[in-house]
């Protein structure tokens, strides 16, 4: 063996003693990035709702068709390019320009009238607006969806927590039963049922997992992460207020909804359109100048002027203007179809939010009070001797089965809230803006 090579073999471990000594230093950070990048990302229903709105695919959609249609505006006000053009005359060869005897050098432009332009603008803002109330009613939705998906998971993690307390109850139920056994006063088959009843807990704890997991990925896809993201809420599920003055959601529904606001949109730009279709007989004008050199004599210029002469005035009354003024009635009866059908929804969501409100309020003060009085008097009388090991299961399944419903309950009134905003068009204490009348 080389010098040279004792020399590598003495530098190779002394770089492997040096990693060797930043091993026990490098570990603890690289657990801490690691606890870091899977700490899961923790929000409010207000925070998730935020978060949707600014990544929702789905909405960066809407905003690139609101982009075109602004896009199409600034087509509409365009001013038309002038033209230019060159002519070689008497040549001897298509491709021997320098052969020819004249040269025409000209220059053209045609001038719309001025007030087409204005139409066309306003015409193509039109479009804009509807784009515009679209693009609204897509972030009511995603908001809507959001809250609802939100809801989900907060259902879910309160199932799950309403389980644990359900398998920690038939768990006590064994250790009573298993102690009274010892004691020769139950029967063996008390202690299986009571086995069978944590057993049946446990299985539906293991099915809760895949809601939960299902609500989790749900709610990533409407915030634009990836499905499989941890996340964790940080609000938990409450009673919300629902307004008593259903005229006044009414009033605020028919002003606010983007549906009749993107309509109205329309129907202003269709109206442009049909002024713009009228004024056919107001003739473009096309001013030309041209020089005209012809070799040997002096240049001379020529000045040219057109319009056009709509003399067959049948065919735009029954052609543009005609489809033009369809096309506003068409948009009349839409707002009239679209005005009920938004208080037609308005109505249900309505309904709904009310009638699941009144289930809340039964379950709570009613239901999940009786079942609990009815759980501690079959537990306590088990315990004294009295009642049968039937009817403490019995007892506790009931007592589960109220409290399910009470979450399920409160799920759905949350839900219910969210889709009456929705419906509304605006947050739900938002105050009706008064229309102008022209």
């Amino acid at each position: 063996m080389t010098v040279r090579h004792i020399g590598y073999y003495r530098s190779l471990l002394s770089r492997l003693a040096c990693i060797a000594a930043l091993a026990p230093c490098a570990a603890p950070l690289a657990a801490q990035g690691a606890d870091s990048a899977s700490a899961p990302l923790r929000l409010d229903r207000a925070g998730a709702i935020s978060e949707a709105l600014a990544h929702n695919p789905t909405l960066a959609i809407a905003r690139e068709q609101v982009l075109q249609a602004r896009a199409r505006v600034t087509q509409g006000y365009a001013l038309p390019e002038p033209s230019i053009s060159a002519d070689y005359l008497g040549a001897t060869g298509a491709f021997r320009p320098h052969t020819g005897n004249e040269t025409d050098l000209g220059i053209g432009i045609t001038i719309p009238f001025p007030n087409k332009i204005i139409l066309r603008g306003q015409a193509a803002k039109g479009d804009l607006g509807n784009f515009d109330a679209q693009y609204t009613l897509q972030r009511q939705l995603v908001a809507a969806q959001t809250a609802q998906a939100y809801d989900s998971l907060l259902v879910a993690i309160r199932h799950r927590e309403d389980l644990l307390v359900a398998k920690q109850l038939a768990q006590d139920f064994v250790q009573k039963t298993q102690a009274r056994f010892n004691a020769g006063t139950a029967a063996k088959l008390d202690v299986v049922k009571g086995q069978v009843d944590v057993a049946q807990a446990e299985n539906d704890l293991i099915a809760n997992e895949r809601g939960i997991a299902n609500a989790r990925a749900g709610l990533n896809r409407l915030l634009g992460r990836v499905l499989g993201a941890s996340i964790e809420p940080a609000d938990t599920l409450g009673v919300p207020v629902i307004p008593t003055d259903f005229d006044r959601l009414e009033r605020l529904a028919m002003t606010a909804r983007p549906e009749l606001q993107g309509l109205e949109r329309q129907r202003e730009g269709a109206r442009a359109q049909e002024h713009l279709a009228q004024q056919y007989f107001l003739p473009d004008v096309t001013l030309g100048l041209s020089r005209n050199n012809i070799y040997g004599t002096d240049p001379t210029y020529t000045t040219s002027i057109g319009i056009d002469l709509p003399i067959f005035f049948w065919q735009h009354q029954n052609g543009e203007v005609a489809e033009a003024k369809h096309r506003q009635a068409e948009l009349s009866a839409s707002f009239r179809d679209v005005s009920a059908q938004v208080g037609q929804d308005l109505r249900n969501a309505y309904s709904t939010a009310t009638v699941a409100l009144r289930q809340v309020q039964f379950l709570a003060n009613e239901l999940v009070p009786s079942a609990e009085e009815q759980y501690k008097i079959a537990s306590s009388s088990y315990a004294l001797g009295g009642s049968s090991a039937l009817e403490v299961i019995d007892a506790q399944r009931t007592l589960l089965d109220a409290k399910s419903q009470y979450t399920t309950a409160l799920g759905a009134l949350n839900d219910a809230v969210a889709d009456l905003e929705r419906a509304t068009g605006a947050p739900l204490d938002s105050t009706p803006a008064e229309k102008s009348h022209d």
